[in-house]
């Protein structure tokens, strides 16, 4: 058993970042860890902003990970993982999905999407931009994106592969059970 983490995965609601971090948190739990999980729903039937936090390791004490802690920032669209990069180490990375979904603020016309988010996120931390949302797409599961940055991500979580894999299978519902699978290969396949 390696040392434990703290991860931050970020997104808009219905993006998965509830699901994601109970794949997460069961992978850390069947690995002997102490895992704690927080989620914060924030705006998310709105398509707001949903932060959840996993934490594992010998012993957690508490599931909130504090700002400057994470040593992965999983996002599920850019800009959110621009809004919680202050939670990532120095050290740390960012593994983001390349999609704009722009808040209701931009839509509004009351605010203005920041420019080369991507950039600044690569000149800030280590980062892996994927884009996710065309992965997902070209295997015909577009809802599965959040699975294909789970699987770009896993290198940096420190759980076997066929763990990953398994513990997807066995959290996503059945019938979306393959489709998952391929998504995760597909994200794992990816160039870091």
């Amino acid at each position: 058993m390696n040392g434990g983490k703290n991860i931050v995965i970020v997104g808009v609601g219905g993006q998965g970042t509830l699901l994601a971090s109970r794949i997460l948190g069961r992978l850390a739990s069947e690995a002997g860890y102490d895992v704690k999980l927080s989620e914060v729903h924030g705006m998310a039937q709105r398509g707001g902003s949903v932060v959840t936090f996993v934490r594992y390791g010998e012993k957690v004490a508490e599931p909130i990970v504090e700002a400057g802690q994470a040593d992965v920032l999983i996002a599920f669209e850019k800009l959110e993982a621009l809004r919680y990069l202050h939670f990532l180490k120095k050290d740390g990375v960012v593994v983001v999905n390349d999609l704009r979904i722009d808040p209701a603020t931009v839509s509004a016309g009351a605010a203005a999407y920041p420019e080369d988010v991507l950039g600044t996120l690569k000149r800030a931390r280590r980062t892996v931009a994927v884009d996710a949302t065309e992965k997902a797409k070209a295997l015909g599961a577009p809802k599965a994106f959040n699975v294909v940055v789970l699987g770009a991500a896993a290198r940096y979580l420190g759980f076997p592969k066929e763990d990953c894999v398994r513990v997807i299978a066995e959290t996503v519902p059945p019938k979306t059970a393959e489709i998952n699978r391929r998504a995760f290969e597909a994200g794992y396949a990816l160039e870091s």
